[in-house]
């Protein structure tokens, strides 16, 4: 039974770690993303509507 108490208190003090060690990537600018915005105009929106995908949108409108 005490093995159980020894792995739940080694379990929170890694979790904790690992906590302690994302908020500090946070905060450090580390998740900050300088990239993609510059190059999301280079990317493809989506696949182009054609005359069918059009007529059935129409028609469940007008239901």
């Amino acid at each position: 039974m005490s093995a159980i108490f020894v792995m739940i208190g080694a379990s929170l003090v890694v979790a904790l770690g690992f906590l302690a060690a994302f908020i500090w990537a946070v905060r450090s600018g580390q998740m900050d993303d300088n990239y993609t915005p510059s190059v999301r105009i280079l990317f493809d929106d989506d696949k182009p509507v054609t005359k069918s995908v059009k007529k059935e949108e129409n028609s469940k409108n007008n239901k």
